[in-house]
């Protein structure tokens, strides 16, 4: 019988995320998949800056940034007539821009980050079923011999997909509906003069309805996209189920050829051009569902084994993603023995508002021609399509915010900044090159000088006291403050105003950071019992310091 403390079901994006955030935290993981290896098919392939933001804090970033290729906007025609075009604009302050990447370069990416904590796909291995009580939770496996194996773990985390074994087991309703249509994806090249970088929506109307559509998403390579459309007659699977109901995903045993893609480009492409290449070619059909819980429990689902929705602005694998993110730092304070017994219950308060969003927002879209026909202003929809207008405004574990404020508060992301210069490494660094290095929890205070940051200290002393060192604590100060004084602090400089502009800093202000990105906390110097119920909130009651304990004395 094996042991571990989290066991994760699925290695896709979203389940091999959980390990990594998991393995670099310490946290004990095993990872199994039933699919002998990796498919080659690109499927989900928009990766949105939030998702990018959270891979520059795993350190996987720069890695897939020079594999992606950028997504610059989109390029829309109705019967063969330009009919808009928008470029994908965000302000300067936002580090990462929108990309394309095929869902296995993704995979890999994350698999060989994930080695670096001598952990690995177990391929073949398949759960069948589980059962918990009070402590953890015992497994049963097959391996790829056909053997069993139980497996005992503290947790179990299905990343198992739409006809996840997990929330089927663990008694989870899934409520939706299905498309009536059909489509075939395909991943081809065309020789068309189309800019490079811009999606491509083209669709027929009759009687102001569309009945014919192409959507293509630029790729890695010269004129490479996957490309969508209607499925033609021959390949029909219409009146086949999977034995769940859920009508989602790849289906039919007959691919498309390019006979068939090149059929709907004489039909749509915004000019004549050739499809060439074929490197992959499927009929998948779309649900939109959502789990009625994310977990019970020690077990939990995350990405598609919690919601499915249209493919309409590239938000499923990347909420999955920090779905993930936002479970695994919580599990790993639960392995510690550090969290609040109900620490967990905060994954589904604060993740399921966020798929019933977006589950809401991409049937809307998918029926009304796309992202463009939302009536936001167009800032404001790329923001919210970047995924970087999510926030936990409300949740259990986040303060609340303050009435009238600018800037981000409790429940809001973290922005990024530049400008910030240390004491003796003089270049200038970004708050996220700040933040990289930690896994836990950040208090950042910010002081305009040194004088104005006493009253700041008494929030430092009472973090320490609660945590014993869970939560770094680090300094900005004012472009020409000196650093004395800062109870041995790391410090920057904000040297540009930056940081004092982009979080609407007036005055001794502190930001409690935690480890997905979002403030937990903004706090002034009177705030000490805020923080304190916040620090109970997440870790409990303050440890008791041993006789070997330093912080004992």
């Amino acid at each position: 019988m094996g042991h571990t403390d989290v066991l994760v079901v699925g290695a896709g994006p979203v389940g091999l995320t959980a390990a990594v955030e998991l393995r670099r935290r310490g946290v004990s993981c095993r990872i199994i998949d039933k699919l002998p290896a990796r498919l080659p098919y690109a499927k989900a392939v928009g990766i949105q800056p939030r998702t990018l933001e959270i891979w520059d804090r795993m350190g996987l970033a720069r890695a897939a940034a020079d594999v992606a290729v950028p997504m610059r906007g989109q390029l829309t025609y109705v019967d063969g007539a330009e009919h808009l075009r928008f470029d994908m604009k965000l302000p300067p302050e936002v580090p990462y821009g929108f990309a394309a990447l095929p869902q296995y370069e993704t995979e890999r990416l994350l698999e060989e980050h994930l080695a670096r904590w001598d952990t690995r796909i177990e391929r073949g291995v398949e759960l069948v079923s589980f059962e918990q009580d009070a402590d953890g939770v015992w497994n049963r496996i097959v391996t790829p011999s056909g053997g069993e194996e139980e497996v005992r773990s503290r947790f179990l985390v299905g990343c198992d997909g739409a006809h996840s074994i997990v929330r089927k087991a663990l008694g989870l309703s899934f409520e939706g509906g299905a498309f009536p249509e059909e489509f075939m994806l395909a991943d081809v090249e065309v020789d068309w003069s189309l800019p490079p970088g811009y999606g491509v929506r083209s669709t027929h109307r009759r009687q102001d309805a569309p009945d014919d559509v192409l959507v293509c998403i630029p790729l890695p390579g010269r004129s490479r996209y996957r490309m969508s459309m209607l499925v033609p007659p021959e390949l029909s699977t219409a009146g086949r189920t999977a034995d769940d109901g859920v009508a989602h995903g790849l289906e039919g045993d007959r691919p498309p050829g390019l006979e068939h893609v090149q059929a709907v480009l004489d039909r749509l492409a915004p000019e004549p051009t050739t499809a060439a290449a074929l490197r992959w070619s499927s009929v998948f059909r779309i649900s939109h569902r959502l789990v009625n819980r994310y977990g019970a429990g020690r077990v939990f689902v995350a990405g598609d084994a919690a919601h499915i929705h249209p493919p309409t602005g590239a938000q499923g694998m990347n909420t999955g993603i920090q779905d993930a993110v936002n479970l695994a730092w919580k599990l790993a304070l639960a392995v510690a023995g550090t969290a609040h017994p109900r620490l967990l219950d905060s994954y589904d308060a604060e993740r399921r508002p966020v798929g019933e969003e977006v589950v809401g927002r991409t049937v809307r879209h998918a029926t009304a021609g796309g992202v463009q026909a939302d009536p936001e202003d167009p800032a404001t929809l790329m923001l919210r399509e970047a995924q970087l207008l999510v926030a936990y405004r409300g949740s259990p574990i986040v303060g609340p915010r303050a009435a009238g404020l600018h800037g981000p508060g409790s429940g809001d992301r973290a922005p990024d900044c530049g400008g910030l210069v240390g004491t003796v490494a003089r270049f200038p660094e970004r708050l996220f090159d700040v933040l990289r290095d930690h896994e836990g929890h950040t208090l950042l205070l910010y002081a305009e000088d040194t004088g104005s940051f006493g009253p700041l200290a008494g929030l430092v002393v009472e973090t320490q006291r609660r945590t014993h060192g869970q939560v770094r604590c680090c300094a900005v100060l004012g472009a020409d403050a000196r650093p004395d004084g800062l109870l041995g602090l790391a410090s920057r400089h904000d040297s540009r105003g930056e940081f004092r502009r982009l979080y609407a800093a007036r005055g001794p202000t502190a930001f409690l950071i935690r480890p997905d990105g979002y403030l937990g906390l903004r706090l002034t110097a009177g705030d000490g019992q805020r923080l304190a119920a916040y620090l109970s909130g997440v870790f409990g009651a303050p440890r008791r310091p041993s006789l070997s304990d330093p912080a004992g004395g």
